[in-house]
């Protein structure tokens, strides 16, 4: 099928170059010149395992462009996934801008189009959205009417950022919020090299599957930190706790990773968007609201260990391994890493920072603090040292490599460090 993807962020880029992998030509549609510039030169503007190979890989069969002419690309394709952004607010509610936007530009482009179309919302939005806003923005600008001129749908996304690729090509689950028949028949026949069930549900449905998904895992994070901090008071290892729940098929082994919280683009906005939209219809709702409380206070327990140590920060040199929310990304978006250098910056420590790859995206919200070419140069001398992401080149660090610091005062963000390999550490649940 000819395909349009609207909007090349982590969603859009992966969806469009996971569709040309399946055989689909794609066109990506995004406002940015410099990002075009570079998808189309094979080189993709966000870090993604695996993104850049096959992105070189679908440009030179001819399968993958990217432009910013949206006209173009609706006119040469027969069905658009809308995957811009939808930030939070202040006050936690969804920011619909680019929704609004997107849905704008798409109707102003059928308007000169003849043939049938297919608009496929891919961001998350909550419930109601696709049809109060998309639909009637792409009525109102195209003087076309949803399931007679053009088709409609919600198609929610799943991916996870560091295996979105993985995540596209071989999904748990395919969830088709259909306007109508012949919207989620065609959409159904596009996923049909993909060996996932699919669920057909009607719009609203398919928006709140998505938002039940985040919240739920988030709410499993936020809990299983909480029993982590008991633990931590009792002298238990939470991981060992962890692994004996997780056994557990009514709960699982996924996502009871003990730490300083959940961050990213799509928990801490979704959870807030939810809580904000139940006000909204005059509902509390409390779990939702604690799931966010928890996870805001979590990066603090690391601060709270490392004073135990070390009273007065003043002068005192902090070494950071990890600054990216999760491994395999360089997403620093509500990365708790963020709040725990601000309240070091308060205390007047002197940060060294070191990550694999998020340093470019965290100098632009730091660019005072200094930055390390590796472990080893932000070891060098430092007072402490806080394991805030779980990269694989950390799980093999040494006795050695930790015998540089001033002193030997390692407190673990995450699960990383081998005790085989080093000695004496403390983790924030452990």
């Amino acid at each position: 099928m000819k395909i349009s993807v609207i909007g090349t962020g982590y969603v859009g880029l992966c969806t469009g170059v996971g569709f040309a992998i399946k055989g689909h030509n794609v066109i990506c549609v995004d406002i940015d010149e410099k990002k075009i510039k570079m998808i189309n030169s094979g080189k993709s503007p966000i870090y993604e395992p695996l993104l850049d190979g096959y992105l070189k890989k679908v440009l030179k069969e001819k399968r993958f462009e990217a432009t910013k002419d949206i006209d173009y690309a609706i006119k040469k394709t027969d069905i658009s996934f809308i995957s811009v952004g939808t930030p939070s607010r202040p006050d936690g509610s969804i920011d619909l801008r680019y929704i609004e936007q997107a849905s704008k530009d798409i109707g102003n482009a059928l308007k000169n189009k003849n043939d049938y179309h297919i608009v496929v919302v891919k961001s998350t939005v909550l419930p109601g959205t696709t049809e109060n806003v998309v639909k009637k923005n792409i009525e109102k600008f195209s003087l076309k009417k949803a399931g007679k001129d053009f088709g409609l749908a919600m198609n929610p996304e799943f991916l996870r950022e560091g295996k979105a690729l993985e995540d596209f090509s071989n999904p748990d689950r395919i969830v088709i919020g259909g306007f109508d028949k012949k919207s989620t028949n065609f959409i159904e026949k596009l996923y049909e090299k993909f060996d996932a069930p699919i669920l057909k549900t009607d719009i609203k449905t398919a928006e709140m599957i998505k938002y039940a998904s985040n919240a739920f895992l988030a709410a499993k994070i936020s809990l299983i930190n909480e029993i982590g901090n008991i633990c931590k008071k009792l002298g238990i290892d939470t991981y060992e706790v962890a692994k004996g729940i997780g056994y557990d098929k009514r709960i699982g082994d996924k996502f009871l990773n003990s730490g300083i919280g959940y961050g990213g683009s799509c928990f801490p906005k979704d959870v807030k968007a939810l809580i904000s939209k139940a006000k909204e219809i005059g509902y509390d709702p409390k779990i939702l609201k604690d799931v966010i409380s928890v996870n805001e206070k979590q990066p603090f327990m690391i601060l709270d260990i490392l004073k135990k140590y070390l009273p007065n920060l003043k002068g005192k040199k902090i070494a950071l391994l990890g600054l990216a929310f999760k491994p395999d990304t360089d997403d620093i978006r509500e990365a708790p890493s963020i709040k725990i250098i601000e309240k070091l910056l308060e205390e007047k420590a002197v940060i060294t920072a070191y990550d694999p790859k998020a340093m470019n995206n965290m100098k632009s919200i730091f660019p005072k603090i200094m930055y390390a070419e590796n472990p080893k140069h932000a070891l060098k001398g430092a007072d402490a040292c806080l394991i805030l992401t779980e990269w694989d080149e950390f799980k093999n660090l040494t006795e050695k490599d930790f015998s540089i610091m001033k002193n030997k005062i390692i407190i673990e963000g995450r699960r990383v460090l081998d005790k085989k390999k080093v000695k004496n550490f403390e983790g924030v649940c452990w």
